[in-house]
């Protein structure tokens, strides 16, 4: 067959035609690619979770030498908590990895407002407030659906 009919029997739909076959990947192969990805993934998790337990001695550290303890510097550590607890949901695979990115997204807005405090535009508090809202109806969407 030249390569003028190859091309006039690519363009038609006929559902007989037999098109080129893609490349059979073995069990083994599957295995092999698959578990490499998923050895990368938990050693990213890992390393995720060891530098946030970092940044939160650091945290712990910057607050003793300050001697006062801040509402920002407590909303941090809920920053960090939540992190830790998203690694080990995404770690374990249990719980949904969904919910974590949204709570820390949620406290991240709020220790935004609370740093900007009184020199913040009241309609952008406005706006902060209303995305706080839209990712809270996120979760509770997220955490009612159906699970498969």
């Amino acid at each position: 067959m030249n390569d003028s009919k190859l091309d006039s029997a690519r363009q038609t739909d006929d559902p007989n035609e037999k098109t080129p076959e893609a490349r059979e990947i073995s069990n083994s192969e599957q295995l092999f690619v698959i578990g490499g990805f998923n050895l990368i993934q938990k050693l990213l998790l890992i390393v995720t979770g060891l530098m946030t337990l970092g940044a939160a001695g650091l945290e712990i550290l910057g607050i003793y030498e300050n001697g006062v303890v801040d509402l920002a510097d407590i909303l941090m550590m809920f920053l960090y908590t939540e992190v830790v607890a998203m690694v080990v949901v995404s770690y374990t695979g249990r719980g949904s990895p969904f919910i974590y990115p949204i709570f820390i997204a949620i406290t991240a807005i709020a220790r935004l407002i609370v740093l900007q405090g009184k020199d913040m535009a009241p309609q952008n508090i406005l706006f902060e407030a209303g995305a706080i809202v839209l990712l809270a109806i996120a979760a509770i969407a997220i955490m009612r659906l159906p699970r498969r």
